[in-house]
């Protein structure tokens, strides 16, 4: 079963001090690109969070954020009083020497000087990254899940532009018998054209004909897309990623219909060809998202 490359999911982790919602979003890339937006209270676990998403969404363009709504600060600052003391000894100092009454409010000048006031940021805990974790995990099954129904649409559509090239190619056969008698009466007509004295030698003829045939022949271009297709429907049906496969086998396919095209020397044989490169091109825009 195919997956699409682009998807959502949500998840919110409800601790006592804080609840965290986590967001993950996907888009399609033809490698897996990680973008992290996290507090620097996680920072620690950006290469766990960025391990996890390598070994289950495998491709695309994934941004990851943590948005934290607090109860309580995490930074709770306090007051550092070595420095106000330092602060406070050489302020006095200063009063003292240029007769400053020793009354003043000394506290209020200090207060706004630098280092007065300090935070610790509190340490991540084992059971709060538990938690978090599990949520995580929960967003990118959500994340998960919509890719596996946007996939199932998407492998509808590609099933049908794939039938419809296979139905194309069988209309091509009904049109050879025509194009061989075609190529025929088009020779014919450029000998007589050149006016050369004599009859034409019939063996001859039919020597230069069957060249020219062989050399138009379309029969193992036929075989071989048809082969692809087949191969293109089996690979949609293969568990894991096979979006790089299918877009290789397109290209194989696009390959045979460009060279069927411009052998075919018919106008039908050629409108048939304007089709399928139609339909193949529907397919290649699906591949783009296809996991």
């Amino acid at each position: 079963m195919i997956k699409s490359m682009t998807g959502f999911g949500k998840a919110v982790c409800q601790l006592p001090t804080k609840r965290i919602i986590i967001e993950i979003k996907a888009l399609n890339s033809k490698q897996l690109d990680v973008n992290i937006r996290i507090p620097n209270h996680y920072k620690e676990k950006e290469l766990a969070l960025r391990s996890i998403i390598g070994q289950t969404l495998r491709r695309g363009k994934i941004d990851i954020t943590f948005n934290v709504e607090s109860m309580m600060p995490d930074k709770i600052s306090q007051i550092n009083e070595d420095v106000i003391r330092a602060y406070h000894s050489q302020l006095k100092s200063v009063a003292k020497n240029l007769g400053i009454n020793d009354n003043t409010d000394f506290l209020r000048i200090i207060m706004p000087l630098p280092d007065t006031m300090k935070s610790a940021q509190p340490e991540l805990d084992d059971e709060e990254w538990i938690a978090v974790q599990k949520s995580f995990q929960q967003a990118i099954e959500q994340l998960d899940e919509f890719r596996i129904q946007e996939g199932e649409a998407m492998l509808k559509d590609v099933k049908h532009h794939n039938q419809s090239i296979r139905k194309l190619l069988d209309e091509v056969a009904t049109f050879e018998k025509q194009r061989a008698e075609k190529i025929k009466n088009r020779i014919k007509e450029n000998l007589e054209n050149l006016k050369l004295n004599g009859s034409v030698d019939e063996n001859r003829f039919e020597q230069e004909l069957i060249y020219y045939l062989e050399k138009l022949d379309i029969s193992e271009e036929k075989t071989r897309l048809k082969n692809h297709i087949n191969y293109f429907n089996e690979t949609l049906e293969e568990v894991g990623p096979v979006g790089k496969k299918l877009g290789f086998i397109s290209q194989e396919m696009g390959r045979e219909i460009n060279t069927l095209g411009s052998k075919a020397s018919d106008s039908e044989i050629q409108r048939i060809v304007v089709k399928m490169k139609d339909e193949l091109e529907k397919i290649k825009e699906q591949i783009l998202n296809i996991l």
